[in-house]
């Protein structure tokens, strides 16, 4: 299966040669020149994209701010592209979530060389990250197949997405805004919006768990929603 590759620059000529690299290589690249438009193939996209180049200088989103946004839903190799060198850019970018920092101007022979390695990184170890667990609870992430101590619990694909999301976040609090946006892929609007408090009683009922004393999902209240291994 050909990979995907978004490349976002807002020079046309750094856009257009980092294209045609990758593509004489074989990736399938979509190419854009302003972090909305980026942002809006990356939501919109039948399918997630395998790596990212991002310019850090954007007329709009910046590099960080478009890279932020990839790591709420994604965790592909994100290649920062840019005419900044610092030191404290870089470090900024890798706590972004950053897996490489490419420092203009560069040998594209060089870029399409950091590609293929990140791509191999991220292949190796997604092989390996296909199936989510904890307390007996699995959900795998090529199949959507999710099983509790060994029995297949059939979900919708929303209550799939929802439950994905909390077991990708083991320990952390995931706001139901969060939640809404993996679901719909849509903004949420107005705490009265209780369309992800619905899913969440529907996996509950299928899990015969309860809210009162959960087993798996844990309410925190005026937070969000919460799965981990101490409840």
């Amino acid at each position: 299966m050909t990979e995907r590759i978004l490349v976002v620059d807002d020079e046309a000529e750094i856009a257009d040669l980092v294209t045609l690299y990758l593509r004489n290589e074989g990736y399938a690249v979509d190419e854009c020149f302003c972090g909305e438009d980026a942002l809006s193939l990356i939501q919109n996209s039948a399918k997630p994209y395998d790596l990212a180049i991002l310019d850090l200088m954007l007329p709009d989103l910046d590099g960080f701010q478009l890279c932020r946004k990839i790591r709420e839903q994604f965790r592909y190799p994100v290649i920062m592209l840019t005419a900044r060198g610092e030191a404290a850019d870089k470090i900024r970018g890798l706590m972004t979530g950053a897996d490489d920092y490419i420092t203009k101007p560069f040998l594209p022979l060089e870029m399409v060389a950091r590609v293929k390695a990140q791509l191999r990184r991220y292949k190796c170890y997604d092989a390996n990250q296909d199936v989510l667990e904890i307390n007996g609870l699995s959900v795998n992430q090529k199949t959507h197949e999710c099983r509790l101590n060994g029995t297949v619990i059939e979900l919708t694909n929303a209550e799939y997405s929802i439950l994905e999301q909390l077991l990708l976040h083991q320990g952390e609090t995931v706001s139901a805004e969060a939640l809404f946006q993996a679901v719909t892929g849509a903004d949420y609007f107005g705490r009265n919006n209780n369309t992800v408090s619905v899913h969440i009683r529907h996996i509950r009922e299928k899990m015969k768990d309860s809210y009162e004393n959960p087993h798996y999902i844990r309410t925190v209240w005026g937070k969000g929603y919460t799965i981990e291994k101490d409840i």
